[in-house]
């Protein structure tokens, strides 16, 4: 018997019966994924860093410093983020492993260092994961959470909770778009985001995929996950706006006409955060794995140029180094 979305409300655009879907046109056509292996290996393509992967890691990272009790906001490479709120720590999509992959000799690796290993948190209360893939949800990462801090909760999208009790997670909970729960006083929102999910070759699309939105008595946080561009998602902003916060995604997105259904680019970046109103932003999605045809030290050039061509000269979203972290208290200074 086929597999059946036990969640599915044909109320909902993003469901189907056999799972979830983008509210958007699907952008790639059959061919497209064979075309594009193709040219990335007759180009040699990513290409390294211009001054090479050592000079790379000395500019763009440096270890987590994890000291005080402030409302803080650390930037652990790729999309994985920490949070401390409320003297609570909240991670989002820990990806720390050596590789983005279901096997440990082949796949994606690491090219710069995890800034900080999870037997380092004084303690951990809440897991956010956006969805399904390697470089969001990590195993290895997942069971080190689960045996270290077995009271962590997990609030992930629907059709993932199974894999994460399977992995030892005791306190799981899946949400939809636009679904909430409070932790602590914490609200955390799941939000649309205009992407995919698959884990093995039989599960595409079975477990949705989602941005999150933070919140509590003084930071407003969104968290977009992995998102091509969308008009649908200024309705993040409309409904649960305005953001103080934010991390948008800036790598991935070569070549832009096989990447763009999935993935925004800088400009793309720089568009959206100026339709929410410039808070400060978190630049994510690059400098630590290579997923696409953009060498690891692109994006954040190409970043600087989309915010010259927007006529932005405005700190508030700008590249951080791996590993740095942000006081919340005052969101334009302080980083350390």
């Amino acid at each position: 018997m086929a597999w059946q979305n036990p969640w599915y409300d044909a109320a909902l655009a993003h469901h189907t019966p056999e799972g979830f879907r983008n509210p958007e046109p699907e952008l790639r056509q059959p061919g497209d994924l064979q075309r594009w292996r193709r040219e990335r290996k007759a180009d040699h393509l990513p290409l390294p860093p211009q001054a090479g992967y050592p000079a790379f890691i000395a500019r763009w990272y440096q270890e987590s410093d994890l000291g005080g009790d402030d409302d803080r906001i650390w930037w652990l490479g790729h999309a994985a983020v920490l949070m401390r709120l409320n003297r609570r720590y909240i991670l989002i999509d820990p990806a720390l492993s050596a590789r983005a992959s279901p096997l440990p000799f082949a796949g994606p690796q690491r090219k710069t260092p995890a800034p900080l290993h999870i037997a380092q948190l004084p303690h951990l209360d809440v897991v956010l994961i956006s969805h399904n893939h390697y470089d969001h949800l990590d195993r290895p990462t997942v069971k080190r959470i689960a045996r270290h801090f077995p009271d962590a909760q997990f609030v992930v999208p629907l059709g993932m909770g199974t894999w994460c009790r399977k992995r030892g997670v005791r306190h799981v909970t899946e949400r939809d778009w636009w679904q909430s729960i409070d932790i602590a006083g914490v609200t955390l929102t799941a939000v649309p985001a205009r992407h995919w999910s698959m884990r093995t070759f039989w599960d595409r699309n079975r477990s949705l995929w989602c941005g999150w939105v933070v919140r509590n008595q003084n930071v407003n946080f969104w968290f977009s996950g992995d998102s091509g561009y969308s008009e649908n998602l200024l309705e993040i902003a409309e409904r649960l706006g305005p953001f103080n916060l934010a991390a948008l995604p800036i790598g991935a997105y070569a070549p832009k006409w096989f990447m763009r259904g999935q993935h925004m680019d800088p400009d793309q970046a720089v568009r959206l955060w100026q339709a929410i109103g410039r808070p400060l932003t978190l630049p994510i999605h690059w400098g630590v794995f290579e997923l696409a045809d953009d060498p690891l030290d692109e994006p954040p050039a190409a970043l600087a140029q989309a915010m010259q061509s927007a006529g932005e000269m405005d700190s508030r979203f700008v590249p951080w180094r791996i590993g740095t972290s942000r006081s919340l208290r005052n969101s334009d200074s302080d980083v350390s």
